[in-house]
């Protein structure tokens, strides 16, 4: 791996993945839309008419961040359009030109979603159907598939990663806002569930993002990838609780009757995001590449909220 292009790299993930390559002394182009210090190279707009050749300039891996991420309450007339234009036209094209100039391999950082939005017997696999249940994921399945098909045309090699929920030190959302919710200390009606759920700390992601980009035998293949550790909600919240110095304020609440009050409030799809168990097995990941994760769960959270608390 002589240079590496790094798209969405001043997000979370493009964040910690740049630090890293730049630790491991690999050269490597950090792409933003705009430039906001020195040694980034801003490319503008990013859509399907983005002009990449000189970004992609003496490059042979690109690992491709850069999306339009999954919104909460999208008011866009069509979003699946206005998701397909970013994370599947864009890619396509950025995909296509760095065959242009050369680029060996593609590493596309997909999501959990193209899978589904839940599991119930098993954990989910990279062999399943794909069952994308909203335009963020169905955008990025489309553009698993356009990159499956150029790479049969041309000879690039793809690999696909699909994360789930990615947290660690600067994460925001949804793992943020139960920090936030913890540190306050308000009592939380979640004791009682025993769902599992499926993380990846950004650290173990990007191991994985560098491994895939060298290793002989990712070429072709699609990767689930997770702490290989699977955690209730209410585990999670005791964990971060004891972490903060707090006595965890779990109460017992059943999660139908949590279920049935979010329905009539509309809040339907959090509650889903609290309750549903959502498991990967990444085993085939763990197979093919003789790779496991770096951190372990309890010391990404503690890494996490050690941050948090730092920066509040």
């Amino acid at each position: 791996m002589n240079k590496v292009l790094v798209t969405g790299a001043n997000g979370f993930v493009g964040n910690i993945l740049c630090k890293t390559l730049r630790s491991q002394n690999i050269n490597f182009v950090p792409v933003v839309r705009k430039a906001v210090c020195d040694g980034q190279f801003s490319i503008g707009h990013f859509n399907a008419k983005t002009d990449w050749g000189n970004a992609l300039s003496g490059c042979d891996v690109v690992i491709h961040l850069a999306a339009r991420v999954h919104v909460m309450n999208d008011k866009s007339a069509n979003p699946l359009a206005v998701f397909r234009e970013i994370n599947c036209d864009a890619t396509l094209n950025l995909a296509k030109q760095a065959v242009l100039n050369g680029v060996k391999r593609f590493v596309f950082v997909s999501s959990i979603k193209v899978n589904g939005e839940r599991t119930t017997k098993k954990p989910f696999t990279a062999f399943d159907k794909a069952l994308p249940h909203d335009p963020y994921g169905q955008s990025k399945l489309e553009a698993e598939n356009a990159l499956k098909e150029l790479s049969q045309e041309t000879g690039l090699e793809v690999v696909i990663i699909r994360p789930p929920l990615v947290y660690g030190p600067g994460v925001r959302a949804n793992f943020l806002q139960l920090m936030q919710l913890v540190k306050m200390g308000v009592p939380l009606p979640l004791g009682a569930i025993r769902n599992l759920r499926s993380m990846v700390s950004v650290e173990n992601l990007v191991d994985l993002l560098i491994t895939c980009s060298v290793h002989p035998k990712a070429a072709g293949h699609t990767f689930l990838v997770s702490d290989d550790r699977d955690i209730s909600i209410s585990e999670l919240l005791r964990i971060l609780f004891i972490a903060m110095g707090k006595r965890p304020l779990l109460i017992p609440v059943s999660p139908r009757i949590i279920a049935i009050i979010a329905m009539l409030f509309g809040k339907s799809a959090v509650a889903g995001r609290l309750l549903d168990s959502l498991q990967v097995d990444i085993s085939y990941t763990k197979s093919v590449l003789g790779w496991k994760p770096k951190l372990t769960m309890e010391d990404s959270i503690k890494k996490t909220v050690a941050h948090f608390l730092g920066s509040s």
